[in-house]
């Protein structure tokens, strides 16, 4: 499958630079698989297609403020450095810029000595291992000290950083917000609850490697970086009623999406019948792209991703390619907002 089957033309003016006031007043296009029918909604009016039964699988983790600005011991070049995955014992695999200079035994002083790392070893792809040290607790250090990580096509400083955050977000360990979630209001979600929706929260830590362009040519060459994801047992226990008795699993953002079909790919595994997912946690790499059978989801709220993305292709593994690409089409033609702070889509 070629990786160019993904592309569309997207004009750079499209790509929202800042959240909208009111997170839910958003635009929403609604696609139906089965028809291909487009409908032209605000993301408030998601309720109308919300059903007494459904459950909304939502992803309930933190972004932290990983992006840090330091100098190196000695020289006071510049350094910045974007955490990617925590380790053990205070290390943590980053990128860094300039990488050149961060060669194992480099010391980086961050607010003046508040914090310090070290290069330990050079990982794959050239991010590096970063050992700190610092007083008190690393997350106050972080807050104190981080920028809030946005992508590459954001160039808007972000006035308030809670707006790179869901309003469910609980705990920390993302280096990007799981996007899809940021519509919703703790007004909406109540009117949602009171609907008879049940609302199953599930955590996966979304690394760098979820938005990395693919590099190969084909897409059955691309490989995933591994990402934490954690079901509880009482999320676990919604999934799996909602789905014994008929309704709808349906789920915020690909993030949610990963998390419960690599839950269902290690029960199938362990061959327990009846459940569609199991409780627990661990690491995923799993790449859905078409032609994947979706085991528990059943819909998806999600926004307008990346031309070639690993996200494009699972939005199309859902909804098929062409009529994923004839909406992002309609999209571009009918000015809606793209990516992180932009507009969504429902697909049902």
């Amino acid at each position: 499958m070629d990786v160019k089957d993904f592309y569309y033309e997207l004009p750079p003016e499209l790509i929202a630079q800042d959240p909208l006031e009111d997170r839910s007043s958003s635009r929403l296009i609604v696609l139906h698989k089965e028809t291909g029918e487009l409908e032209h909604r605000k993301f408030c009016s998601i309720l109308d297609y919300l059903k007494p039964g459904d459950c909304l699988v939502l992803n309930n983790t933190r972004v932290i403020p990983a992006r840090l600005f330091g100098e190196r011991e000695g020289t006071k070049g510049k350094v910045e450095i974007l955490l990617l995955k925590r380790r053990e014992n205070d290390i943590w695999e980053t990128l860094v810029k300039p990488g050149k200079k961060a060669r194992p035994g480099t010391k980086i002083l961050f607010g003046g000595g508040i914090l310090t790392g070290e290069v330990l070893e050079i990982a794959e792809e050239g991010n590096r291992l970063i050992q700190f040290t610092y007083e008190g607790v690393f997350e106050a250090v972080l807050d104190r000290l981080g920028q809030m990580p946005l992508p590459p096509y954001i160039t808007h400083q972000l006035q308030d950083k809670n707006r790179y955050q869901t309003v469910y977000a609980k705990y920390d360990g993302s280096a990007a917000a799981p996007t899809a979630g940021l519509h919703f209001t703790p007004e909406l979600l109540e009117e949602i609850r009171q609907k008879g929706v049940s609302i199953a929260e599930v955590t996966l830590h979304v690394g760098l490697g979820t938005f990395r362009p693919v590099k190969a040519d084909q897409v059955e060459e691309h490989h995933m970086h591994s990402e934490f994801y954690q079901i509880d047992e009482k999320a676990a226990e919604l999934i799996n009623e909602t789905k014994q008795r008929g309704g709808r699993v349906i789920c915020v953002g690909t993030t949610s999406c990963r998390t419960i079909e690599s839950a269902a790919q290690r029960l199938q595994k362990e061959k327990r019948p009846g459940e569609a997912v199991q409780a627990g946690s661990g690491w995923t790499d799993i790449f859905i792209y078409p032609g994947y059978q979706f085991q528990v989801m059943d819909a998806l709220i999600t926004n307008f991703h990346l031309p070639e993305s690993t996200l494009v292709m699972l939005v199309s593994a859902f909804a098929g390619r062409e009529q994923v690409m004839h909406a992002y089409e309609t999209a571009v033609q009918e000015r809606y907002r793209f990516f992180s702070f932009g507009d969504a889509m429902f697909i049902l």
